[in-house]
């Protein structure tokens, strides 16, 4: 097997950025180069220290090599619902998201969505993420088969839903139960596949379907748990009717033993301070989906007051609710958000949190986000000149901090000059325009 070595500048985050100037967070190398084998990187160095005499060279200069994008929550099924206009979201749900999600009882359509999806994210700079797929059990096959046949690291599963939605996207607490567990036994672990119990939120599970959740999770401890938390007013007041029990929206989850540190709650947005406090306590992950929440008008996230708070937290596209498929562009809505807060969201910290934050609030550091020798070879090449526009402005950068900000803003698909999974390159539809040479 030919080994493969990225040249260009290197850059990989060690920990959260406490600011622009924090160098100590990040590993950045002017001239540097990525040995990859097998899929791993084996090397990471200099370029005049990393063995390259038995290995085909991919020469990116001067573009920027990071780890792949990671988005922590997606909803593969919407990709055909996505900029459907006027509504919010339970409106949304009920006249696009619904209809559409009754295609997916045919696995032919899942998988030919699947594969556009998977497009889109390499497309993008995404090498993984977390996603919803639908009721039907073929829909998260379809996701499943298709991300193994791109040796993708991907996290799903199937929604669980048996109230509040159409009869065809509904089940049972027991065939939530039975399909899940199946999915799970097959995929969990799988290649580089994952498994999420995905309640797809309190308004349309039964507490019967949660306790099924709940039996679930504690059967299969090492798998995720994905829903939604406090997205919206109404659904918040929805939400308190259906569970006059429970203490807030967060409670409903504490009830059924679903709080913990491998829970993902899209949204979070209008929390009370006791479901901040025990959002802590608990160790779950809080997931900013800022094109969402302003395309719906659902609100703006508290990333300060959550990460006072000690609230891990993780960055997300949102698709299809959120509005691009790109963590450049998500990462740029999301200064805009906490811009809006009077917070600040900068450029080092943001790209910090879409690769080795994303990673960490997923517990797979020791595996993705990173650069480092031994991880897998997900990578994403990134152009800060990529259109006359960021030639422009790159004219009058002077620090790294200020070419990412540039990304951030400005920064498209455009930007992405090639994204390699596992080592192999995944981008479709584009001359990255590396000059490759084969030396053996």
């Amino acid at each position: 097997m030919t080994a493969l070595v990225l040249r260009g500048r290197v850059l990989s985050f060690l920990s959260e950025p406490a600011g622009v100037t924090d160098r100590g967070s990040y590993r950045y190398i002017e001239d540097g180069a990525v040995r990859i084998e097998g899929g791993l990187i084996k090397a990471v160095g200099d370029w005049g220290d990393v063995e390259t005499a038995d290995a085909e060279i991919a020469d990116h200069r001067p573009h920027l090599l990071l780890p792949g994008f990671i988005d922590t929550h997606a909803h593969y099924p919407q990709m055909q619902v996505i900029a459907s206009w006027g509504a919010k979201l339970l409106d949304w749900l009920e006249n696009y998201t619904f209809p559409e999600e009754t295609k997916f009882a045919d696995y032919a359509h899942g998988r030919r969505i699947a594969g556009r999806f998977f497009d889109e994210l390499t497309r993008h700079g995404t090498t993984t993420a977390v996603a919803y797929c639908t009721v039907h059990p073929d829909s998260a096959e379809a996701f499943f088969d298709e991300a193994a046949a791109r040796n993708l690291r991907m996290i799903g599963g199937k929604v669980l839903m048996d109230r509040n939605a159409p009869e065809a996207l509904r089940d049972t607490p027991q065939s939530a139960y039975d399909d899940s567990k199946a999915l799970i036994e097959k995929w969990h672990g799988a290649g580089r596949a994952l498994y999420a119990v995905t309640p797809r939120f309190a308004i349309t599970s039964t507490p019967a379907q949660m306790e099924m959740a709940e039996a679930l999770m504690a059967a299969h401890p090492d798998c995720y748990l994905q829903t939604h938390l406090s997205e919206n007013d109404a659904e918040i007041a929805l939400t308190a009717r259906l569970y006059p029990e429970a203490r807030d929206y967060l409670d409903v989850y504490e009830r059924y033993g679903l709080a913990g540190p491998r829970s993902l709650f899209g949204h979070a947005i209008h929390l009370s301070d006791r479901e901040r406090g025990a959002m802590a306590e608990t160790g779950s992950v809080a997931v900013f989906c800022p094109t969402s929440n302003l395309f719906l008008g659902s609100g703006l996230y508290d990333e300060a007051g959550l990460r006072e708070r000690g609230v891990r937290r993780a960055i997300a596209t949102d698709v299809g609710g959120g509005t691009n498929y790109s963590m450049l562009r998500t990462m740029d809505e999301g200064y805009k958000v906490l811009q809006l807060r009077n917070q600040n969201l900068d450029p080092l910290r943001a790209f910090y949190w879409s690769t080795l934050g994303n990673a960490e609030a997923l517990q797979l550091a020791d595996r993705i986000g990173t650069l480092d020798a031994g991880s897998e070879a997900d990578i994403v090449v990134l152009n800060c000149r990529a259109t006359p526009a960021m030639a422009l402005r790159m004219d009058t950068v002077e620090t790294l901090a200020e070419e990412l900000f540039v990304l951030q803003t400005l920064g498209d698909d455009r930007s992405v000059m090639e994204t390699y999974v596992a080592g192999d390159a995944a981008k479709t539809g584009i001359d990255g325009g590396d000059k490759r040479q084969s030396r053996r």
